[in-house]
């Protein structure tokens, strides 16, 4: 099978998968199950906006001598991040304060000791959870700052992108 496979060519020794307690293969199965969690929804929300792109624009296009390229560049891929740049943004900001598949796949483990509160594959937030839950020692005042902190850095990078977007600066311009 897949471990087989994986020792024939170098990459795994013994007989398992260290899937969770080598920092590598933990950061490779959160990132493939995040794709494998994340792809069908975008691939839905894609297809949708694609399938709303006026036929028209692009017969024109063709009828004025515009390449497979140039149409893709100048027609479908604008409007394509006119209407996705604000779901693109809610992508990202949901995925930094992506809790549940670490949590659960690795519990932001393999940690480097026991006295350590953060893990090899934590974000800001399973480590605010481990620090002001997980703990016996509770460190509610350093959770707080994370907390604050992460808030402040996300609404800040989220309010200037979107300002930044299409769907901001012209919200009439692909009706």
């Amino acid at each position: 099978g897949l471990t087989g496979w994986l020792q024939s060519i170098g990459l795994v020794s013994g007989n398992y998968i260290p899937f969770l307690s080598k920092p590598g293969w933990s950061h490779a199965m959160i990132i493939l199950i995040n794709i494998w969690v994340g792809v069908p929804f975008t691939m839905m929300q894609v297809t949708g906006v694609l399938q709303n792109i006026p036929s028209d624009l692009y017969e024109a296009a063709k009828v004025d001598g515009a390449g497979t390229i140039r149409i893709f560049f100048k027609i479908t891929l604008p409007y394509l991040l006119f209407v996705t740049g604000p779901y693109l943004i809610t992508s990202f900001t949901g995925n930094i304060n992506n809790f549940n598949v670490i949590f659960l796949l690795s519990g932001g483990g393999p940690t480097k000791n026991l006295a350590s509160t953060s893990g090899k594959t934590d974000l800001l937030v399973t480590w605010l959870y481990k620090l002001t839950v997980g703990t016996d020692r509770p460190y509610y005042n350093i959770g707080a700052v994370i907390g604050i902190l992460t808030f402040i850095i996300l609404a800040s990078v989220s309010l200037l992108t979107y300002h930044r977007t299409g769907a901001y600066k012209n919200e009439e311009g692909f009706q």
